[in-house]
């Protein structure tokens, strides 16, 4: 599936892809979570137990196409469901054959044959007919947020999981060398297509130099300040609503990525780079193996701009320090769903 994916759809990396197909066939829960809870008292007895909606329609991102159809499947389906996906139309192929491996296995388990089916075209006409359709009882969407968006303007209830741009935060406290590995591990990680892997650094001035030097002793690219404009130039384009990734670089290794400004580094895993706050390379997700650093002169500094970088996503952010009281700051300012302290954000998957 792994070696598919990438051959398909062009991003991101094989190795990695196959540490994310495990993660999500031995952590995802299922039947063991559907406790029955009793709860009694001075007015009688109350059972809280949970059913299943029926049938649910799935679409799944280019960007974790099988991953999410195996997650998606272990927990819908021990919940009682049925589920209709439609897929991301550039990793079609391989999602259709991860599907006819699950509904083989439910079969040989007991199962019903087509418990999970799929588009053979998938469309946005598609996804219409599963938000209108009076069979279809909860969508279900990972993508980006116009797609969320659509699903719960449907009316019917929704699961979503839209865009992140998390923010990391390095304050003069930090045990620098472990930032800096753990940084370049969540960063380069898949080539950085994961929605919750870090997208941008505020590190205090003090210490800026020194994770730099460390994100470099990891392997990291350093770009020049006058490589940056054209790295800029190469991964984004602009309209009248503003900086954009171009979708030929997302989740494209960085090597490939360093050779399009004319730089061979065939070994390269992440491109670092140092940005003003206001920069698109901060503002504006990515998912690509490119990480701006902003420097920090204070503390709250660095909060505010990962607040604004963040967007209100409140999807994930981390931070290394040692000081609890500018981990408790930072965290009631970002309220994310995933805030992990020092350690990379994959620790919050």
């Amino acid at each position: 599936l792994a070696g598919m994916i990438v051959e398909e759809t062009q991003m991101g990396r094989y190795e990695d892809k196959i540490a994310k197909h495990m993660a999500v066939i031995n952590n995802t829960p299922g039947t063991e979570c559907l406790t029955t809870d009793a709860l009694s008292g001075d007015e009688g007895l109350m059972l809280e137990e949970y059913a299943p909606f029926g049938v649910i329609g799935a679409i799944t991102p280019v960007t974790n196409p099988t991953e999410t159809i195996i997650n998606n499947t272990i927990s819908m389906i021990a919940g009682g469901n049925a589920v209709v996906f439609n897929v991301h139309p550039s990793a079609k192929k391989v999602c259709a054959h991860c599907l006819r491996i699950l509904n083989r296995t439910i079969v040989e388990n007991g199962g019903p044959a087509d418990l999970i089916t799929m588009a053979k075209e998938p469309t946005m006409e598609n996804v219409e007919k599963l938000c209108q359709s009076p069979k279809v009882k909860l969508m279900s969407g990972t993508g980006g947020t116009a797609m969320v968006n659509a699903l719960l303007r449907s009316g019917k209830k929704t699961i979503g999981a839209g865009a992140g741009n998390p923010p990391v935060l390095v304050d003069d406290t930090a045990d620098i060398q472990l930032a800096a590995k753990e940084i370049y591990r969540g960063a380069s990680f898949d080539n950085n297509l994961l929605c919750l892997a870090e997208k941008e650094v505020f590190v205090m001035d003090r210490v800026a130099d020194q994770l730099i030097e460390g994100l470099v002793g990891e392997g990291a690219y350093l770009l020049s300040p006058s490589e940056l404009p054209r790295l800029l130039e190469l991964v984004f384009y602009k309209d009248e609503k503003g900086y954009h990734a171009n979708t030929k670089w997302v989740g494209r290794d960085a090597s490939k990525i360093l050779e399009g400004i004319g730089i061979h580094r065939p070994d390269a895993r992440l491109i670092i780079c140092e940005t003003p706050a206001d920069h698109p390379f901060v503002l504006v997700e990515q998912l690509m193996p490119v990480l701006p650093i902003v420097r920090c002169r204070s503390f709250q500094e660095a909060v505010d701009g990962a607040y604004r970088a963040e967007s209100g996503n409140r999807h994930t952010a981390s931070m290394f320090s040692k000081n609890v009281d500018n981990m408790t700051a930072f965290a009631r300012k970002i309220e994310t769903t995933i805030f992990v302290k020092n350690g990379s954000t994959l620790k919050g998957d």
